[in-house]
């Protein structure tokens, strides 16, 4: 049981402190709309939750704190504001009965409060066990709106959904977009560029390429000091922490090979151990994925079938939440780099894995990635660094031809570099596209 004093000491450290400055970040669209989170969170019926869920390090808490100004500047008093932070070691072992008695200490604290709306920001909810039980009772209230963060998957759940009965409202936050990038770095966003600011976006694009957590690019000269910290400290210590992993090694491991190789058979990799002599088994190898998985490290795509069966069994393609972890790992393709963007790209624009976003084979040609819509497949995109070469581009526009027959789908598009056309060819058009105006929606 957390002590009364520290309870009021957070609620007072709360209110004495200035919201920090920060960069303001693109407001997400929820999965169930196209409502502004900035527009939605003073209208949000009284009987919803706002979830705000992505990996660590990506900007949730700073997002909050968005919010938080936002509802200060439409006139709402900071006494009826509540940001907890449950990742501070002040709630190590908070429990819903330590919510509960917060929420009545702000309440003895702030008896004006008692006919008015509150607003309680909760940073890291699934460290308290049960949290979904007292967030629904603080709905069932009527006068309580909740904003919640998580960094794990399962706050997604099915069983989650369940528990709090539909009435969230889950918001994904990912690192920086290009288009956050270029406002941080006060660079032009259009297609109409002279020859100079031509080429401060292709750098721009390039260093982009390298990391798009918000602090390595806040201190890009920090970069690869903070991935390692990141990695080390956040990734590693949080999953070993969170789900009390004894074999590290294996772990270490683990996020190495899938980074190295971008088809993962856990089959072939649990082979790959027992060559080193290292003993574990494939259960706790597959166990070892979703705790990644869960953590938004990594998300396997698997290939798109009509068959729910089919799908499960491919092998997946492994892509990671930032470019920069690849590269920790000596991934330094350029082919390879560009694809994870345009994968997280995606993720970005609200599609999710195993549910639109799937890539396809048949006989040996790669799509990289389809996008489905309900049971129909809207669109088939390839990833190349360049198409000058003939080969390449006979090769991307073969495959593309061939899955767009098996897969009913005329809608094609190439993102390359900085190379732009449409290529009529057999009787079909496909667009090719720079990375960069595809990245900026121009």
């Amino acid at each position: 049981m957390i002590e009364r004093d520290i309870l009021i000491r957070i609620i007072r450290d709360f209110e004495e402190q200035d919201v920090p400055e920060l960069i303001e970040r693109d407001l997400p669209k929820s999965s169930r709309g196209s409502e502004s989170l900035s527009d939605l969170i003073n209208d949000l019926p009284i009987n919803r939750a706002i979830s705000i869920i992505g990996p660590r390090r990506s900007g949730k808490t700073y997002l909050m704190f968005q919010l938080i100004k936002n509802l200060i500047k439409r006139g709402i008093p900071k006494t009826r504001i509540l940001y907890i932070n449950l990742e501070s070691d002040l709630f190590l072992g908070c429990d819903v009965a330590d919510m509960r008695k917060l929420l009545d200490l702000f309440h003895e604290m702030h008896p004006e409060n008692s006919t008015k709306t509150i607003y309680l920001f909760f940073d890291e909810i699934q460290n308290v066990p049960s949290w979904e039980r007292f967030v629904r009772s603080l709905l069932d209230t009527g006068r309580i709106k909740v904003i919640i963060s998580g960094s794990s998957s399962k706050l997604l759940s099915k069983e989650i959904s369940t528990a709090m009965r539909g009435r969230t409202l889950v918001y994904h936050v990912y690192p920086f977009s290009f288009n956050e990038y270029l406002t941080v770095k006060n660079l032009p966003m259009s297609s109409y560029l002279s020859s100079s600011q031509k080429a401060l976006l292709l750098h721009a694009l390039d260093q982009y390429l390298l990391s798009s957590y918000p602090e390595t690019i806040l201190l890009e000269s920090e970069r690869d000091r903070i991935l390692r910290e990141i990695v080390d400290v956040t990734i590693y210590r949080d999953i070993i922490e969170r789900y009390e992993v004894k074999n590290t090694k294996v772990l270490r491991l683990l996020l190495k090979g899938m980074a190295q190789s971008l088809y993962f058979s856990i089959h072939k990799f649990h082979h790959f151990l027992k060559s080193l002599g290292v003993k574990v088994s494939k259960n706790t190898l597959y166990q070892y994925v979703e705790y990644f998985r869960d953590a938004m490290i990594i998300y396997p795509l698997r290939k798109y079938s009509p068959s729910y069966k089919e799908i499960e069994q491919t092998i997946p393609k492994i892509y990671f939440i930032d470019n920069g972890l690849l590269r920790l790992f000596g991934i330094t393709q350029r082919g390879r780099l560009l694809e994870n963007t345009v994968f997280i790209h995606l993720l970005r624009l609200g599609y999710l894995p195993s549910e639109q976003l799937y890539y396809f084979t048949s006989n040996d040609k790669e799509v990289d990635f389809v996008i489905k819509d309900a049971e129909k497949v809207m669109q088939l995109i390839q990833v190349t660094y360049s198409m000058d070469n003939p080969e390449t581009r006979d090769r991307e526009l073969k495959v593309l031809l061939m899955a767009s027959k098996k897969l009913n789908c005329d809608r094609m598009l190439i993102l390359t570099w900085d190379q732009e056309e449409i290529i009529k060819v057999k009787g079909h058009e496909v667009l090719v596209k720079p990375l960069w105006k595809w990245l900026l929606n121009i």
